[in-house]
């Protein structure tokens, strides 16, 4: 029997799970879109420049959380807002990735944990 004939193909790698940084990023540019904001105007008032800001965004850099702050503030949420919207990013993107699954849990995790 030559190798080609019965063998199974190699079984598609898990989906990758999203980074955190790459959540928050996302959550920070999509608000500031929403409000149709430029990356100067919300860097200036969160006083962080506008490159990092920019990194931040992209999923490039991974913030302190003092800097989250300021950019959460700058664009009118707290902290808790913008981790709260990264999370629940998290359970969508990680839901939608379990459905395609076959050893996906029955149920996704909806809760929030943060740990210092």
């Amino acid at each position: 029997m030559r190798p080609s004939q019965g063998a199974r193909p190699a079984p598609a790698p898990p989906p990758r799970e999203p980074l955190w940084r790459d959540l928050v990023g996302d959550v920070l540019r999509r608000e500031r879109l929403a409000q149709e904001r430029t990356l100067k105007d919300v860097a200036d008032e969160a006083r962080i420049s506008m490159p990092y800001l920019s990194e931040v965004e992209r999923g490039r850099k991974e913030a302190s959380s003092e800097v989250l702050a300021a950019a959460a503030h700058a664009l009118g949420l707290g902290l808790g807002d913008l981790l709260s919207l990264a999370q629940g990013e998290l359970t969508r993107v990680t839901s939608r990735s379990a459905q395609h699954s076959r050893t996906a849990p029955a149920a996704p995790y909806n809760g929030l944990c943060l740990a210092a």
